[in-house]
């Protein structure tokens, strides 16, 4: 059973707080041995949740490390923050994971939000729009890269906007996106979901066809599942953080999308 012409996929975000890193290493073995379809970390510097300075560890050089360590799930960040780097250098970095991990990198992409990362790392915080046009430049030089390198891509590395904004991110997301994460519930889900697909006929792109729908989970599948199907949702991802990477509910999760046949 799909909801679209994309199978459900089963996703965990592995924060990567309050760990050391070799707890990190287990659980993304863990999760690999489980069955998920794909596993996340995040683009910050400092923890998100709990003691703010807590342990915490980098994305990218993590990503590469997953890329040698896995096999067969797909890895990214739920999201990268644009603002921190280069985008042809991210680009290339990307495209380097990418051929590290034989093909199963998603780069997943935002705004940024975080003024703490901002402040302390030293880039320009700016404006929600200031950070939206940013991205809007970015996303076009990002693809110019991957389209100049040598070697080239294994693949069309899937790119995953997240956001929810209405009038600016979803264009975005419309024009250059293979993937949209979104955040709420079903009814939110589906309200913006409908204004996607608005600005995919509005630039000439099927986004109902060509853009999957992601959502970040936090309650069994028994709960929350149906709804989340009839808005659209096929990429269900779970979020859990150190020390312990508690996978019980993502667990719930790859058992659910087993039972869908």
């Amino acid at each position: 059973m799909t909801s679209s012409q994309h199978p459900f996929r089963i996703g965990v975000q592995l924060q990567p707080q309050h760990a050391d890193y070799a707890q990190i290493r287990d659980a993304v073995l863990r999760a690999e041995d489980l069955g998920v379809d794909v596993i996340f970390n995040w683009d910050h510097f400092f923890p998100l949740s709990g003691d703010p300075d807590g342990k915490h560890f980098e994305c990218w050089t993590m990503l590469a490390a997953w890329a040698e360590q896995t096999e067969r799930v797909e890895i990214g960040a739920l999201v990268t923050c644009n603002s921190y780097r280069n985008p042809d250098l991210l680009a290339d970095m990307a495209h380097t994971v990418d051929h590290i991990s034989g093909g199963r990198l998603i780069l997943g992409i935002g705004a940024g939000w975080f003024e703490r990362d901002y402040a302390e790392y030293g880039y320009e915080f700016g404006t929600a729009g200031s950070r939206i046009a940013d991205l809007a430049d970015a996303l076009p030089r990002i693809r110019a890269r991957w389209a100049a390198k040598n070697p080239a891509p294994t693949r069309d590395i899937p790119v995953l906007i997240g956001g929810g904004g209405e009038r600016k991110t979803l264009r975005l997301v419309a024009e250059h996106a293979d993937v949209w994460h979104s955040f709420g519930d079903a009814s939110t889900l589906a309200r913006k979901s409908a204004i996607l697909d608005e600005h995919g006929a509005a630039v000439g792109r099927d986004t109902g066809a060509l853009v999957e729908r992601s959502i970040g989970v936090s309650r069994p599948p028994s709960e929350v599942a149906d709804e989340l199907v009839a808005a659209g949702a096929t990429l269900f991802t779970t979020d859990t953080d150190g020390p312990d990477y508690d996978l019980a509910l993502t667990k719930e999760w790859v058992a659910w999308r087993d039972a869908q046949g």
